[in-house]
């Protein structure tokens, strides 16, 4: 173990982004990259910038001044650049950026790139060590196009079209998203994850590529389970009853709900019951998973344990069940995760300023390397915040040419 005088860098220490990006599925690819120590700068559009700047819902600042919290929960540790990459000049300032960091990130969707003269084989003249990864909704690489690679994409479309949305939510009605952004997110640790594989190869050989990172391939991934049931069975996954049940009982506490997952036996149902006074239950095969029939469990072992649960606090009843051995689990409300003393412990929330004055507190990249120093928690950057820092020595800009690119609104 290292102690607090001789902690290791953190693993990305030295690495330069360039983070192209917006919204979600490249900020957040980048803001793992920016939290495992890597330089990242942001290139936005000059005076709206990251589309996900003008999202609500808002933090309001003494003066009427507002920021996104969709931005700053997802941006820290980042610099801002602005570039309108159709001027000549800014253009040449973005070559040159390039020639002097190790990763491209781009999710401006299919060809946005190439169509500026910016694509990877032009982009490899300028920096051979270049890993440059995009991020589209089906994929863009050469030979591995098919028919949906021009698709626009975002959460909701790939969650369709990646299975999710047929396999969740109520049997007797259609199918439902995961609530949060997953399939904007998940994408954006596969792309982290095959940016710091790509950067390992350069390390072994001098030479860069083309990281082609499709969201639909990423969220099929996920569907691993379903996938191999399918293999097995040639049946259909489908939100059933019995699926539910198999996978796990939902019952409501007075608080909330609570969820039992993961095996459940006939001596621990038995126990159960016993717990909750019904012996009447603990001897009938019915009511302890044999042959489980997933309209009797909603339509009488729910109902039986609710009987019980629905007049004890959510954390009791899970405890209560833990202690018989089941695998407990409560369905948290945003705001008991914003209070859950276990993350705290894991320090799994970090603050910035939030650009106003104020502070903002979000969640951390949950990547605990215990012998690394700890990640830095630098404010979100104002829109280009960062401009004649950065133009002005890696993008070999004059003083006289940013102002000029200024005046013209191409920064």
């Amino acid at each position: 173990m290292t102690t607090n005088n001789d902690k290791l860098p953190l693993p990305l220490k030295g690495i330069r982004v360039l983070d192209a990006t917006h919204i979600v599925a490249g900020p957040f690819c980048s803001l793992i990259l920016a939290d495992m120590g890597a330089e990242v700068i942001k290139i936005e559009r000059p005076r709206t910038g990251d589309l996900s700047r003008g999202r609500g819902p808002f933090i309001q600042g003494e003066n009427g001044q507002e920021i996104s919290s969709r931005y700053l929960g997802i941006n820290r540790n980042k610099k801002s650049v602005t570039l309108d990459l159709r001027t000549p000049l800014c253009k040449q300032a973005f070559e040159n950026l390039v020639r002097e960091s190790d990763v491209l990130l781009d999710n401006w969707g299919p060809g946005a790139f190439q169509r500026l003269g910016l694509g990877y084989e032009q982009l490899k003249e300028i920096n051979p060590g270049l890993v440059y990864a995009s991020i589209t909704g089906y994929g863009d690489s050469p030979g591995r196009r098919g028919p949906y690679s021009d698709w626009p994409a975002n959460n909701l479309s790939i969650q369709g079209m990646a299975g999710w949305m047929e396999v969740t939510g109520d049997p007797e009605g259609g199918p439902q998203a995961v609530g949060d952004n997953m399939g904007d997110s998940i994408p954006g640790v596969w792309t982290a994850l095959s940016i710091v594989l790509a950067l390992r190869t350069r390390d072994q050989t001098g030479q860069g590529q083309w990281v082609d990172m499709s969201m639909y391939d990423c969220m099929v991934s996920h569907m691993v389970s379903s996938v191999n049931v399918y293999q097995a069975t040639g049946q259909n996954p489908t939100r059933s009853r019995a699926r539910l049940v198999t996978a796990g009982m939902p019952f409501k506490a007075k608080d909330g709900y609570v969820l039992m997952a993961g095996v459940r036996s006939s001596e621990r149902l038995r126990a159960m019951w016993q717990l909750l006074g019904r012996e009447d239950l603990a001897e009938d095969p019915r009511y302890l998973g044999k042959d489980p029939d997933g309209d009797f469990y909603f339509s009488n072992v729910i109902p039986a344990i609710e009987a019980w649960s629905q007049h004890l606090p959510k954390w009791e009843v899970a405890e209560q069940l833990t202690k018989i051995g089941f695998s407990m689990g409560v369905a948290q409300t945003i705001s008991d995760l914003d209070q859950c003393p276990h993350l705290e412990a894991r320090q799994m929330f970090v603050e910035t300023d939030d650009t106003l004055g104020g502070r903002f507190r979000s969640l951390q990249t949950p990547i605990h390397l215990t012998g690394c120093e700890n990640s830095a928690a630098d404010t979100p950057p104002l829109l280009g915040e960062n401009n004649a820092e950065i133009l002005c020595s890696l993008g070999g800009l004059t003083a006289e040419e940013l102002a000029q690119l200024e005046q013209q609104g191409a920064v």
